[in-house]
């Protein structure tokens, strides 16, 4: 089994305002596993606030012997291989899960979903995420998200109310909130989440700094008329014990699980905390987005848009229908070129 790789930059369709900074690219590392001539394809996407880059994601792969694997159907004895060759790297560790996936479903020629048992018959809904950006720009991004049913709004600004404003004025479709650490003090934030309350959000994500007061989380946690799901506060399986605490619920991306192994492993142990779950992205391709489709039935909340904000997506977008990103029925991930 044969590991190749190589460096792509991802091209946003605009500015991309983040707490974190505004960018208009996004750097990801592309991956392809060989065995017996299938290939199995998977990607790592790089935001720079995660501390991964294309140098380290290089870095790290070029240090993976997987041709000593000679059975790519090994899957646990794989991935343990490669979580345990250096600490970190969830990204990097992802690029190689997302690969070994799609080429063990080509080997056995059945979709991801069928090798996890998911099933995939109920429609999820993804939402699409509105950006911070100028108050004047927002009414056209909304137009630009005609195709989904639910728009997540990017908060965590002094702008917030006037945000929300200009979204409920445009558009009456279902509202996800997600504040990006962006509200420091929780008496404020308690506030913020009952204005969004009372303008039919439904759900908001990680509402105040991962490096908060546990007393402050717990006390939002309680009284929030909305439920609170962790991201950046929850990478991997590792980080659920301590989320249940002071969240209702996880995002999960597979970029911080490092891959579809682990995301399917924290969806059922987040079930059995009685957690929600959001399967969500970063920015990404049609690789990755694809992948976590098929963990989607099995999930609360959807947030795969990350192809529909790109402008240079390598492979053919995810079938949207209705506003649902349907897990493709081809061996493996379903990509194609």
């Amino acid at each position: 089994m044969k590991l190749s790789f190589r460096p792509y930059t991802l091209q946003l369709k605009r500015p991309f305002g983040l707490a974190h900074g505004t960018r208009s690219t996004t750097a990801i590392v592309l991956t392809q596993l060989e065995h017996k001539g299938i290939f199995g394809f998977g990607e790592a996407s790089l935001p720079p606030y995660h501390g991964e880059t294309q140098e380290s994601v290089m870095n790290f792969l070029s240090k993976l012997q997987l041709e000593k694997f000679e059975n790519p159907q090994e899957v646990t004895a794989i991935l343990k291989y490669v979580d345990a060759t250096a600490t970190g790297n969830n990204a990097a560790k992802a690029s190689v899960d997302l690969a070994l996936h799609d080429l063990v479903g080509k080997i056995l020629n059945k979709p991801c979903s069928e090798y996890f048992g998911v099933k995939t018959n109920e429609k999820k809904y993804s939402s699409y995420t509105i950006a911070i950006d100028d108050l004047k720009n927002l009414p056209q991004k909304i137009k630009e998200a005609k195709d989904f049913k639910i728009l997540k709004i990017k908060l965590g600004t002094h702008d917030d109310e006037k945000i929300v404003h200009i979204v409920k004025s445009e558009t009456d479709k279902k509202l996800y909130a997600d504040a990006n650490q962006g509200w420091s003090d929780k008496s404020m934030a308690l506030e913020l989440l009952h204005m969004l309350k009372e303008n039919s959000f439904e759900v908001v994500e990680q509402p105040m700094p991962v490096d908060c007061k546990e007393d402050d989380m717990l006390w939002l946690k309680e009284k929030s008329p909305l439920p609170l799901l962790a991201d950046e506060s929850v990478k991997r399986f590792s980080d659920l014990e301590k989320a249940k605490d002071l969240f209702h619920g996880i995002n999960i991306k597979l970029m911080k699980s490092t891959g579809m192994a682990e995301a399917y492993k924290m969806i059922l142990r987040a079930r059995e905390l009685n957690m929600k779950v959001m399967l969500g992205c970063m920015t990404e391709t049609s690789c990755a987005v694809l992948a976590a489709s098929h963990l989607s039935p099995l999930a609360d909340y959807v947030d795969l848009d990350g192809p529909f904000l790109i402008n240079n997506n390598p492979f053919k977008n995810p079938e949207l229908i209705d506003g649902c990103i349907l897990p493709s029925e081809k061996p493996g991930i379903g990509l194609e070129l």
